[in-house]
């Protein structure tokens, strides 16, 4: 077993332990659709918060030759595998009859999702520049599908208006379809 096989083991479990999570909320809430109002902005931080995971987990690929087996890239790795996993579980409520409509629920806990998504990907993007650098970096690509994820969380985090947050998720969720056409 490589290096990177041991690490990625252990970061794909916690990972594949958050999309589960997200999606086995999103199935308990579309068994009690007929007793709550799902809503798009919830809908939406879930379709965002899969998608992150998943470009994480294919970073970790593209990192894979420079990752170090050492105890602080463990440590790391779990405590942003671990954000991840409680994002995740925060996307939907445990208990759908507390909440006839998950619109409150969102309004309630998207900040901390959108939070702790956004600490990840600071996490990632430190963890690509000590590693590779950043030279190249500044290319109309990175620019767009890359960079602008930052403004873009920070401004649906801090505001308090719910159309402007949902304009936000489908700006964020747009950047991972077009990374992978714009080359």
């Amino acid at each position: 077993m490589s290096a990177f096989e041991f690490i990625f083991s252990f970061f794909g479990l916690l990972l594949g332990l958050a999309l589960a999570e997200g999606l086995g909320g999103l199935s308990r809430a579309l068994k009690a659709s007929h007793r709550v109002r799902i809503g798009w902005a919830t809908t939406l931080l879930g379709v965002f918060v899969s998608c992150d995971v998943v470009s994480f987990w294919m970073y970790g690929w593209a990192l894979r030759d420079m990752l170090p087996l050492n105890w602080p890239v463990m440590f790391c790795g779990f405590l942003v595998t671990a954000i991840y996993y409680v994002a995740a579980s925060l996307i939907f409520p445990d208990d759908f009859e507390e909440w006839g409509d998950l619109n409150a629920y969102f309004d309630r806990h998207y900040r901390k999702v959108m939070g702790a998504v956004l600490l990840c990907n600071l996490a990632l993007m430190a963890t690509t520049v000590g590693l590779i650098g950043s030279q190249g970096m500044l290319t109309a690509r990175l620019l767009v599908c890359t960079w602008s994820f930052f403004p873009v969380s920070l401004l649906a985090i801090l505001v308090r208006e719910r159309r402007i947050v949902i304009g936000c998720l489908i700006w964020l969720i747009l950047l991972y379809p077009l990374s992978a056409v714009w080359h």
